[in-house]
């Protein structure tokens, strides 16, 4: 990270997986080191850092976006969500249970992101069609599972159509 000091930064305000976050950011600080560093949302994942491998895919205002290509500043104000908000009480959410089900996971360092993009995916076009999951998941880097586990998980969990 790139020192700076304490006039060198920006006050932001922000919510966090439903929680509140304030902080005192460099201005050049990205959104993704940001939520792993200062906030502890681990499940952020950097991979690339140019917004190609989809693994810090996040939602922002209910957009996903990758958190790698943002700086911390320009979330002020927003709601951010993580793939910790997408379980509720310690219980996964159907797509993540459809991730187990359908063993749509190796080593894991893909799937929040993956998690993140299917939820807003399915969130505005609940009975997507399996080109379009196909599609989504041409923006993420997968080197374990070959994505057809993926599209029947996600497939799995999507309203059928009217």
């Amino acid at each position: 990270m790139i020192r700076t000091s304490k006039s060198e930064r920006a006050p932001i305000g922000l919510r966090v997986d439903g929680k509140p976050v304030k902080a005192d950011v460099p201005p050049r600080l990205l959104l993704c080191d940001f939520l792993r560093d200062e906030c502890g949302a681990k499940g952020v994942h950097v991979g690339c850092e140019h917004g190609v491998c989809g693994a810090c895919t996040i939602l922002v205002d209910g957009r996903a976006v990758r958190s790698c290509l943002m700086f911390a500043v320009q979330a002020e104000g927003t709601d951010v969500k993580t793939v910790a908000s997408l379980a509720e009480h310690d219980n996964l959410s159907p797509l993540q249970e459809a991730f187990r089900a359908h063993h749509a996971l190796q080593c894991g360092f893909c799937t929040p992101g993956i998690l993140i993009s299917a939820h807003a995916l399915l969130a505005e076009r609940p009975a997507a069609t399996r080109r379009e999951v196909e599609e989504l998941l041409a923006g993420h880097l997968c080197r374990c599972t070959g994505y057809t586990s993926i599209v029947d998980a996600i497939m799995a969990t999507k309203e059928p159509a009217g």
